[in-house]
C-alpha cells in the first residue's frame, strides 16, 4: 500500500537488530556486548529513517544494532531486555498459531508450492534466507526460485524503494517458508514500484497471469496495495477489471490468494502517498471478494511461543478493514448477524482473517542487503501477515490432500455455524482507527477489525478440509 506508506506494500514498520560486530562492518568479529547504534540517534537512543520512497518510515520505530554473537539471531529474551518488546522467533510464531503441531505430525507443506509477488525483489534473498535457515535451524526450502518475466532492474542501495521492497520481499520469503518449511517457493518480481493509484499494478497483473499460465503453485501472497478511492477512475477500473479476471481464474484453478490489508487501520493514502482521505477507506486488493484479506493484531506470547492473548493492532499503526466503496456483498458475508450488515449496507467487509502485525510485537528478518549493515531486522505490519498466511494454506493443501483454493465462502460457512470457535483465536479488544479516522471496534466473532480471528492451525486445517470443493463458491 504503497507500501502502506507510500504506495506499494503493506507497509510494514520496522526496528532492526544487526547481529555484526560493534568493531566490523561484516559478520565476522567479537561484539561488544554494549548496544551499538547505526548513524544519527533521537534524544530515546533510536535512529529514525526518513524515506521519500516504498517504505512507509512515518511511522517507523527505528533502526538499531542489538548485542549478540555474530550469525546468530538475538533472541527473544534478548529483546525484551534490551529494547522492551518481544522479537518472536520462527518456532514461537510456530507455537502460537498451532503450526508446531502440525510439523510434529509431518504437516510441513511439502508438495506445494507458494508465490510471492513483489517489485524488485532483494539481491541477497538466496543467502539470506540460508542465513536465517542456519540461524533459526530450519531447513532449506525444496526449491526455491526467482522469477522475473518482465525483466529485471539493476539494484540501487542509494534507492530508498529498491531497499524497501527487498525488505518486503526478504520478510515475504523468509516468513512463508517459517510457516511452511517443506513448500517450495517462487518469489515473483517486476521491474515497476508499485505505488499509489494504478502505478505498477498492470505488470502484477501480467506476472499474476504468468504464474497462473505456468501453473507456479497453488498459494498466492500480495503484501501490497493501492487505497480503493485511487483506482476509482477509468484506468482504476480497468485494472481492477483485469485484477477481478486473475482472481477468478485464481479460484477456477483452486489457487488461494492472500493480500495484506494495511498498517494504518481505517486511514489510507490519497494519490499524493502523504495525505489521509478524511473518512474510512480500505485498500485492494485486500478488498477483492476473491482474495482472503488478512488485519492486523497485537499478540501477547512468552518466550516459548505459549499463546496468551491478542488485541487489534492499534497502536502505532493500526490493521486495516472496513467497508468496500467498491464491491458489493459477496452471498457468504450475508449469513453475518444484523449488527454486521448494518455496517456493511449491503457492501464487501474486511478483512476475513488476521495475524500478529505489532512491531512492538515483531518478528525479525535476516537482511545482508549492499548498503545496510547485515544482520537481523526487528519488523512488523501486514505485511506480516500475508506470507505467513500463505504457508498455513500450503500446509492445509497438504492436510486435505489437495488445493483447497477459495477459502472465503468456506471460512464464512464455518463461521455462520459457530465451528470456528474451536479453529481460530477470536479477537473482541480493540479498535482500527487511526490518524484520527473513526474505526472499527473488535467484537465477538467477525468484525471489520479483525476478521474472524487468527488460527489455531490444526483444527482450522481439518475444519476447511472437511469442506467440499466449491468451485464457484459465490453461488
Amino acid at each position: 500500500m504503497r507500501n502502506l506508506g507510500s504506495g506499494s506494500r503493506s507497509a510494514f514498520i520496522a526496528f532492526a537488530f544487526t547481529a555484526v560486530s560493534a568493531c566490523s562492518s561484516g559478520p565476522s568479529g567479537s561484539v561488544s556486548p554494549s548496544l551499538s547504534t547505526v548513524g544519527d540517534l533521537n534524544a530515546s537512543g533510536v535512529e529514525i529513517l526518513t524515506s521519500g520512497g516504498s517504505v512507509d518510515f512515518r511511522q517507523v520505530k527505528g533502526v538499531r544494532q542489538a548485542p549478540g554473537k555474530a550469525g546468530d539471531a538475538p533472541t527473544d529474551a534478548l529483546c525484551r531486555s534490551v529494547i522492551g518488546v518481544p522479537c518472536y522467533s520462527p518456532q514461537e510464531m510456530q507455537n502460537a498459531y498451532g503450526v508446531s503441531a502440525l510439523l510434529a505430525d509431518g504437516i510441513d507443506g511439502r508438495g506445494e508450492t507458494i508465490v510471492i509477488v513483489d517489485s524488485f525483489g532483494s539481491p541477497t534473498i538466496a543467502a539470506d534466507l540460508k542465513q536465517f535457515d542456519s540461524d533459526y535451524g530450519l531447513p532449506d526450502p525444496p526449491s526455491f526460485q526467482v522469477l522475473s518475466p518482465l525483466g529485471t532492474v539493476e539494484f540501487d542501495p542509494t534507492n530508498s524503494d529498491m531497499v524497501g521492497w527487498a525488505l518486503e520481499s526478504t520478510l515475504d520469503v523468509e516468513w512463508a517458508h517459517s510457516m511452511a518449511p517443506g513448500a517450495n517457493i517462487v518469489l515473483l518480481t517486476s521491474p515497476v514500484s508499485e505505488t499509489e493509484g494504478t502505478v505498477g499494478m498492470p505488470q502484477f497483473i501480467q506476472i499474476e497471469t504468468y504464474a497462473l499460465d505456468h501453473h507456479l503453485g497453488h498459494v498466492f501472497s500480495q503484501s501490497w496495495a493501492a487505497t480503493e478511492n485511487t483506482l476509482m477512475d477509468s484506468a482504476g477500473q480497468q485494472v481492477i477489471a483485469q485484477f477481478e479476471a486473475v482472481y477468478q481464474r485464481a479460484r477456477a484453478e483452486h489457487v488461494t490468494v492472500f493480500a495484506a490489508a494495511g498498517d494504518s487501520g481505517s486511514a489510507n493514502y490519497e494519490q499524493d502517498g502523504a495525505t489521509f482521505y478524511s473518512f474510512p477507506t480500505v485498500n485492494y486488493p485486500s478488498s477483492s471478494p476473491w482474495v482472503t484479506a488478512v488485519g492486523g493484531t497485537s499478540l501477547t506470547a512468552d518466550t516459548s511461543g505459549n499463546y496468551i492473548s491478542e488485541t487489534v493492532w492499534d497502536d502505532n499503526g493500526a490493521g486495516g478493514g472496513g467497508v468496500s466503496q467498491i464491491f458489493p456483498e459477496p452471498i457468504w458475508q450475508r449469513v453475518l448477524p444484523a449488527s454486521d450488515q448494518t455496517l456493511l449496507a449491503r457492501h464487501r467487509g474486511l478483512p476475513d482473517v488476521s495475524y500478529n502485525a505489532d512491531p512492538s510485537t515483531g518478528i525479525l528478518i535476516y537482511l545482508g542487503l549492499p548498503g545496510l549493515p547485515p544482520g537481523y531486522y526487528l519488523i512488523g505490519g501486514t505485511s506480516e501477515g500475508s506470507p505467513q498466511w500463505a504457508g498455513i494454506a500450503a500446509d492445509f493443501n497438504q492436510i486435505a490432500g489437495r488445493p483447497l483454493g477459495y477459502l472465503n465462502a468456506k471460512l464464512y460457512l464455518l463461521g455462520a455455524l459457530g465451528a470456528l470457535a474451536p479453529a481460530a483465536h477470536d479477537i473482541t479488544v480493540g479498535n482500527n482507527g487511526f490518524a484520527g479516522i473513526p474505526g472499527y471496534s473488535a467484537t465477538r466473532g467477525w468484525d471489520l477489525a479483525s476478521g474472524w480471528g487468527t488460527p489455531k492451525l490444526a483444527a482450522l486445517g481439518n475444519a476447511l478440509a472437511a469442506l467440499p470443493d466449491d468451485d464457484d463458491s459465490q453461488n
